[in-house]
């Protein structure tokens, strides 16, 4: 069996460390922990690896947030992967900080990149990973919050999160989407 992870997030240094990127953070994580290196490919930076008899292919689109889908569709096909084993990794404002929400499918909730994979899938059925960034942002300043770095505190805590956000992309790909929502969502 063959997974899609996506984690989305834009590509360039500017961007490197802040909110918009932790599906990026996520993506680097699991390839580090597996030994699997990312390469340059059509739409994005790809990397493969095998845990527990099953094969995970990491996607960093390189084609910014709002083109996400773009990338999604061509390694969906590429690689010929069913929808149903897609999981995006994306960052959630509504989420406090560090929590976790996998869904099995919903709306884009006003995120572009989210949006941009529904239109180029033709639907929103597909699993995504929702990890919190907190919403504490004046009003107006969304954006500036999103593209804006983690606070000190936030750094601290960000390498126990991202681990538990890797472990349940492990468990979608192994212990299935059901078990994965029962078990994370909780956390």
């Amino acid at each position: 069996m063959k997974y899609l992870i996506v984690g989305l997030g834009n590509i360039g240094a500017e961007y490197a460390e802040t909110r918009h990127n932790i599906g990026f953070k996520v993506a680097d994580a699991l390839a580090a922990e597996a030994g699997a290196v990312f390469a340059t490919g059509r739409y994005g930076s790809v990397a493969e690896f095998r845990h527990k008899g099953r094969t995970f292919v990491l996607l960093k689109p390189s084609t910014y947030m709002n083109l996400s889908g773009k990338a999604v569709s061509y390694w969906l096909k590429a690689e010929k992967i069913p929808q149903e084993n897609l999981l995006v990794v994306v960052d959630d404002i509504a989420l406090p900080f560090g929590t976790i929400r996998i869904r099995a499918k919903g709306s884009d909730g006003g995120h572009n990149g989210l949006k941009s994979i529904a239109e180029l899938l033709g639907n929103s059925d597909y699993a995504r990973l929702r990890f919190g960034i907190g919403g504490d942002f004046p009003k107006g300043f969304q954006v500036d919050y999103v593209l804006g770095e983690w606070t000190p505190d936030e750094r601290a805590a960000l390498p126990g999160r991202i681990g538990t956000a890797a472990e349940a992309v492990l468990s979608f790909g192994t212990a299935g989407l059901e078990r994965t929502m029962n078990g994370f969502n909780r956390k």
